[in-house]
């Protein structure tokens, strides 16, 4: 345990703000890009096809690498048991209140937008829990993740951290790019014989909705919230995330394009599917150089404004994948600009969702069911 508390990171809670807000362009992109969702336009966009696919392609794996990095940072503030309840709280009661509160009538709503209300009782009992898995879960998948990552993070960053007092010189001397780099292509090419070999063996469980969130994301994002941990412990790790590196931002470029031409030319009956997964592993490796460096430049300060949004987008990220949709179906249809939707959508989403950010500010029950903080008493 340090009582001494870290020196703030504004840059990464900026980042980490922006990386959750940027759900919302995200989910109102799928709505007019060539992907198949719950609503699509009659005409998919191109341009917004592209900006879908490149935040797809590495926002999560910035994002758990940053969560790693705080996780850590609270577990030597804490006791064990105590870093476990709070993080496990902070991320768990969201999960369990937006579940009943927010997927829960967006499951309802889509039954009837999509015209499968009457077809629902003829589903069999297996049918019914993983539709319910895939559909409830939803947008929240990353907050499960997180949950299943603390309790790893008892054993594993213990681990590191005696590993750490021991070797902390030689750590910190082995940091490279190009070597983290074969690490994770090698991590890419792991998760990818994983999947391949549950294909061929048992196809049925990379449908199944708490199979692929519990074991199959879960496995795929550890490498980023181990990084973001040894981030932290290891100084010259995060000089290298820090400092801009041409190599990096080339290599993100040409692994977006890989992951644009797999996502045209394969087939997802071949190895489209492990060829993304190696693809996204690495992307998201050096998009971490990419994004920090240019957060360190220019989100490192203290501002007011900047923190109303670091305490709203996890609120602001739970409320704003329903909204979309009712966007999707009742007002997208009548607009018949792709661009023009897109921007109405924007505006649309965001007001409502900071509208009931400020209302739930107001209620403490409200604030304590989606923040997973107890309210502080004021004397």
């Amino acid at each position: 345990m340090n009582p001494i508390p870290a020196q703030r990171e504004y840059f990464l809670d900026s980042i980490r703000a922006w990386l959750m807000l940027a759900g919302i362009p995200f989910h109102l992109s799928l709505i007019y890009s060539s992907h198949t969702w719950h609503i699509n336009s009659p005409e998919p966009s191109w341009w917004l096809t592209l900006f879908n696919d490149f935040i797809h392609a590495f926002r999560m794996q910035v994002f758990f690498v940053i969560s790693g990095y705080f996780s850590y940072m609270l577990f030597l503030r804490y006791p064990l048991k105590r870093w476990w309840r709070v993080r496990v709280e902070r991320v768990g009661i969201p999960l369990l209140t937006a579940i009943p509160l927010l997927t829960l009538p967006q499951f309802i709503l889509l039954q009837y937008v999509k015209g499968k209300a009457e077809s629902w009782p003829g589903l069999s009992a297996y049918e019914k829990y993983n539709t319910l898995a895939w559909e409830l879960i939803s947008h929240l998948w990353f907050l499960l993740v997180l949950v299943i990552l603390t309790t790893l993070g008892l054993w594993l960053f213990a681990r590191l951290r005696r590993s750490h007092e021991k070797k902390q010189d030689r750590l910190n001397a082995t940091a490279s790019m190009a070597r983290l780099s074969m690490v994770f292509l090698l991590l890419g090419a792991g998760y990818a014989a994983i999947r391949r070999t549950i294909f061929l063996l048992y196809p049925a469980a990379l449908s199944d909705g708490m199979f692929n969130f519990v074991v199959m994301q879960t496995l795929f994002y550890l490498p980023f919230f181990v990084l973001g941990a040894l981030t932290f412990i290891r100084p010259g790790l995060k000089a290298l995330f820090v400092t801009p590196s041409r190599g990096c931002a080339a290599g993100a470029a040409l692994a977006f394009a890989a992951y644009l031409l797999n996502q045209r030319y394969g087939s997802g009956e071949a190895w489209m599917y492990e060829t993304e997964y190696v693809i996204t592993m690495l992307m998201g490796l050096w998009m971490v150089n990419v994004v920090f460096s240019l957060g360190h430049r220019l989100l490192n300060f203290q501002s007011a404004r900047v923190t109303y949004f670091v305490n709203a987008s996890l609120f602001i990220y739970l409320v704003h994948h329903p909204l979309t949709l009712l966007f999707g179906a009742g007002i997208a249809p009548h607009i018949h600009s792709n661009l023009l939707g897109f921007t109405c959508g924007l505006i649309f989403v965001v007001g409502i969702a900071l509208a009931l950010y400020e209302m739930h500010l107001r209620i403490p029950l409200l604030r304590f069911l989606f923040s997973g903080k107890p309210a502080v008493k004021r004397g």
